[in-house]
C-alpha cells in the first residue's frame, strides 16, 4: 500500500487529517475562535484531497471534502434553509484557475460570461424575505441547517428589515438571499485591540470577529438584566455595560449580499441581473462586481485586487468567479459540497501562526527604543517573515504576548509585519515575559522617556550612539528625504565604521579622495591599485544632485522628531528659508497650517542644539539648497486647494510637480481623503487612484494637471477624467 505524505499508512493519515480538520471547523464555525490560520487549514485540506484522489476507497460521506464546514449549535433554534448553501472550491494559482475554466469549457463547449466579485472575509448568512418583510436571518451552519439569529437583526442597521419595491424591480412573494456579515477593517482592528487588552487571544480574522458578534444571545442577556433589575441586584450596572457593548458591536456589523436561493416570482436570467434587483430593493451589494467575457478578464480582475486589496474597506481573502447565466449554472450543477459553476481564487494568506522566539529592541534615528518580535520564519502575504514590530513596551503588555508563545502574525502587502496577539490556548507554561532593557543596547547609556508621561523610551545619547548615527546617515539618503541612490544601509555603516564621516553633516560634502580611502567603495585594480567602484562613482553624482533638492526634503533629512514630509512641505511653503525656520519661535511655527505646537516645539528644540546647527552649517558649505526660490509677483490660484499626486505625471518630475502646486499656493498631501480637492494620476499610480474612486474625488491626468496650474480649480473640475477604466 502506498504511503501518505508523512510516511503514515494512508488510512491512518486520513483519519488524522479528518480529525484535525473537523476540530478546526468546530473551533472556527462553532466557537468563533480559530486556532489554525487559514493557510494551515488550506494545507491540511489539500493534503486530504490529494490523499483521497490517490486512495478513492478512503472517501466517505462524512469526509470534510464531501461536506460543508460548520454545524448549528444548541445556542439558537435551528433553521432549515430553503435551498442548501454550498462551499466553494479554491484555486491558489493562475494555472488552477485556468484548469477550472477549462473544465467549464469542456462541459459547455465554450467559456460563458463570468462574473467576478470580491471574497469578503465575513460570516455567511441566509436571509428570507416573505412579502417584502424579513422572515428569518440564519447562519450557514452545515449548509442545510443554520442558527436562527433573527432577533439580533433588529440591532444591525445594515440589514434591511423590509424590501422596497419599484416598477422595475417588484418584490417577489418569497426570496432567499445569501450574503456576508462583516466588520469593516477599522472596526475589526479596534475590536482586536479591545480583546487583547483583556488578556484574550485576538480574532485571527474578521470572519471570526463578525461571527462571535452576531452569534450572541442578546435576548437571554436582556431577560437576565430584567430579572436582576427586579431583584435590585448589585450586578445590574455590570450587565448593562456588557449588554451596551454587545449592542454597540452588533451595530457596527455590515452586510454585503452576493447570492440567491429560492425566488418565487419573476426570476432573473443572470446573476448580475439578480444583483441589480437586490440593489433596487435596498439590499447592499458590492459596487466592485464585474462581468467579463473570458478568462483573461478574470485574471486582470484578480491581479488588480491582489494589488489593491487594502484599498477596500473590508478584509478580503480572494476573488469569487461565477458563471453569470443562471440556466448555465443549473446545467453545470454541483458536487456534494461545492458548485461546479463557481470557484474562489485565494490570495496568499495575510494572517498566519508562528512561534515567537524572542523579543529584542532596536534603537532608531531619534533615539526611540522599539521592541520587535523575532519569530520562526513563516511565509505570509507572499514573502518569508522572521521579524515584526511591537511598537513599544506598553504595546507588548497590552497584546499580552510572551516569549515562546505561538502567535498570530499579520502582514498586509508591503505593510510592516505585525503581531496580532498570542494563541493563549497553546501555552505550555514555559513562556516568559519580556523585560524592557534599562540601558541602550548600542551604547550603554541609561534609557528614559524624553518627557514625563511619554510612552516611548529613548536613548538620550543622540550625538554618538552608534545605532542612531547609522540610522540618521541612512535616512539622509532615503526616498522620503534626499533620495540618494547608492547610499544604502551597508554603505552608511561603512562610512561610519571606516571613519570617513563622523555624522550626517559630513555626507553631502563627500569627495572622491575620501571614498578612495575606503575599502567598501573601492576595488582592486592591477594597474592602478584600488579604484572607485561603479557604485561609488554613481554616489558622487547622486550627491551633487541631492544638493539641489527642494527645501522640504532637506528638512526631512535633518531627522527632526515629528517632522515628516507633510510638515516639512508646510514649513518650506510658508517660511521658505531654513535660516528663518531655525530662528522662528514656537508661536510663529505653530501658525503654519499643518504644523501645530507639538511639531513647532520639536523644531525649536532641535535647532537649539549646537551640533544640530553644525550639521546645517556643513550642508550649507557643501552647497545644499537652503531656501525656496520664491516668485512674489502674480496670483496664487490654488490657495486653499489640496492636491494628491500619484504615479509619474508626463512632463513633470515628482518634485517638480509638487513644487508647481506649492508655488501656486496649493497644498500637496500624501493621502487621499474627503478633503482632497484633486488627485493627479500619472503612469503606474498607486492605491491612491483607487481611493480617489471610492471617495469620488476629481481626478486629473497630465492635461488636466496643466489646466489646474494655468486656469485654476474651476476649469480643472471641467477637465477631470474618469479615475480608472
Amino acid at each position: 500500500m502506498a504511503k501518505a505524505r508523512d510516511g503514515a499508512e494512508p488510512a491512518a493519515r486520513w483519519r488524522e487529517l479528518v480529525e484535525q480538520i473537523d476540530d478546526a471547523r468546530r473551533r472556527y464555525y462553532g466557537d468563533d475562535a480559530a486556532t489554525l490560520s487559514d493557510a494551515e487549514y488550506d494545507v491540511l485540506f489539500r493534503e486530504l484531497e490529494a490523499l483521497e484522489a490517490a486512495h478513492p476507497e478512503l472517501v466517505s460521506a462524512d469526509s470534510p471534502t464531501q461536506s460543508v464546514g460548520g454545524e448549528a449549535s444548541g445556542m439558537f433554534a435551528p433553521v432549515e434553509h430553503l435551498q442548501r448553501l454550498l462551499s466553494l472550491d479554491n484555486a491558489f494559482s493562475a494555472d488552477e484557475l485556468a484548469a477550472w475554466a477549462a473544465r467549464v469549457e469542456r462541459d459547455l463547449g465554450a467559456v460563458p460570461e463570468l462574473l467576478c466579485e470580491l471574497k469578503v472575509d465575513g460570516l455567511a448568512v441566509d436571509i428570507v424575505y416573505e412579502r417584502g418583510r424579513m422572515r428569518s436571518l440564519a447562519t450557514r451552519g452545515d449548509g442545510r441547517v443554520g442558527e436562527d439569529v433573527t432577533y439580533n437583526a433588529r440591532f444591525i442597521p445594515a440589514i434591511p428589515k423590509s424590501l422596497t419595491a419599484s416598477a422595475e424591480h417588484p418584490v417577489p412573494e418569497l426570496v432567499e438571499v445569501r450574503g456576508e456579515v462583516y466588520f469593516p477593517t477599522a472596526a475589526f482592528d479596534a475590536l482586536n485591540l479591545e480583546v487583547t487588552s483583556q488578556g484574550l487571544s485576538p480574532f485571527a480574522n474578521a470572519r471570526n470577529a463578525g461571527a462571535g458578534t452576531l452569534r450572541q444571545r442578546i435576548d437571554s442577556r436582556e431577560n437576565e438584566l430584567a430579572a436582576m433589575r427586579e431583584k435590585g441586584s448589585t450586578t445590574v450596572a455590570r450587565l448593562e455595560g456588557e449588554l451596551d457593548l454587545a449592542l454597540k458591536r452588533l451595530g457596527g456589523l455590515q452586510l454585503v449580499v452576493h447570492g440567491i436561493g429560492v425566488w418565487h416570482g419573476h426570476e432573473p436570467a443572470r446573476q448580475s441581473e439578480a444583483y441589480a434587483a437586490l440593489r433596487g430593493w435596498g439590499l447592499p451589494t458590492s459596487e466592485r462586481v464585474q462581468v467579463v467575457p473570458e478568462l483573461a478578464g478574470v485574471q486582470a480582475y484578480v491581479d488588480f485586487y491582489g494589488e489593491h486589496r487594502h484599498d477596500v474597506e473590508h478584509e478580503i481573502d480572494g476573488v469569487v468567479v461565477k458563471v453569470d447565466d443562471l440556466a448555465t449554472q443549473g446545467r453545470l450543477g454541483s458536487t456534494s459540497r461545492a458548485p461546479r459553476w463557481a470557484i474562489a481564487y485565494k490570495y496568499p494568506p495575510e494572517v498566519v501562526r508562528t512561534r515567537l522566539l524572542d523579543i529584542e529592541v532596536n534603537v532608531g534615528r531619534t533615539g526611540r527604543v522599539t521592541p520587535f518580535a523575532v519569530m520562526a520564519p513563516v511565509k505570509v502575504a507572499g514573502s518569508t517573515v522572521s521579524m515584526a514590530t511591537l511598537h513599544n513596551q506598553e504595546e507588548v503588555v497590552r497584546k499580552g504576548v510572551l516569549i515562546g508563545d505561538m502567535v498570530f502574525l499579520r502582514k498586509a502587502g508591503d505593510v510592516i509585519p505585525e503581531v496580532l496577539g498570542p494563541v493563549v490556548e497553546d501555552r505550555t507554561g514555559t513562556e516568559r515575559a519580556f523585560v524592557m532593557p534599562t540601558h541602550c543596547p548600542s551604547c550603554g547609556t541609561p534609557l528614559a522617556p524624553a518627557k514625563e508621561g511619554d510612552v516611548d523610551i529613548r536613548c538620550p545619547n543622540q550625538r554618538s550612539c552608534p545605532s542612531q548615527l547609522r540610522e540618521r546617515v541612512f535616512h539622509v539618503a532615503s526616498r522620503g528625504a534626499l533620495d540618494i541612490e547608492g547610499l544604502g544601509f551597508k554603505a552608511a555603516v561603512a562610512l561610519l565604521d571606516e571613519g570617513i564621516v563622523a555624522d550626517e553633516g559630513d555626507v553631502l560634502g563627500l569627495t572622491a579622495d575620501q571614498l578612495r580611502a575606503s575599502v567598501f567603495f573601492t576595488r582592486a585594480d592591477s594597474a592602478e591599485g584600488r579604484v572607485l567602484t561603479a557604485n561609488a562613482e554613481k554616489l558622487l553624482v547622486e550627491l551633487e544632485t541631492a544638493k539641489s533638492r527642494p527645501l522640504w526634503r532637506v528638512i526631512v533629512a535633518l531627522s527632526i522628531r515629528h517632522v515628516g514630509p507633510t510638515a516639512a512641505q508646510a514649513l518650506a511653503r510658508e517660511i521658505g528659508d531654513l535660516d528663518r525656520i531655525a530662528t522662528s519661535g514656537v508661536e510663529e511655527l505653530s501658525a503654519v497650517e499643518g504644523v501645530g505646537p507639538i511639531i513647532a516645539d520639536a523644531v525649536v528644540e532641535w535647532f537649539a542644539v549646537d551640533w544640530h546647527r553644525d550639521v546645517v552649517r556643513k550642508w550649507r558649505e557643501a552647497g545644499v539648497r537652503m531656501a525656496e526660490e520664491r516668485v512674489d509677483a502674480g496670483s496664487r490660484p490654488l490657495d486653499g486647494v489640496t492636491v494628491v499626486i500619484t504615479g509619474t505625471v508626463e512632463g513633470w518630475s515628482r518634485d517638480g510637480a509638487m513644487l508647481a502646486v506649492q508655488e501656486a499656493g496649493g497644498k500637496v498631501s500624501g493621502s487621499v481623503s474627503k478633503k482632497t480637492d484633486f488627485v493627479v494620476v500619472g503612469e503606474n499610480p498607486g492605491s491612491k487612484a483607487e481611493k480617489a474612486v471610492a471617495l469620488g474625488r476629481p481626478v486629473l491626468d497630465a492635461t488636466g494637471f496643466a489646466v489646474l496650474l494655468e486656469q485654476g480649480p474651476d476649469a480643472a473640475r471641467e477637465a477631470a477624467v474618469p479615475p480608472l477604466a
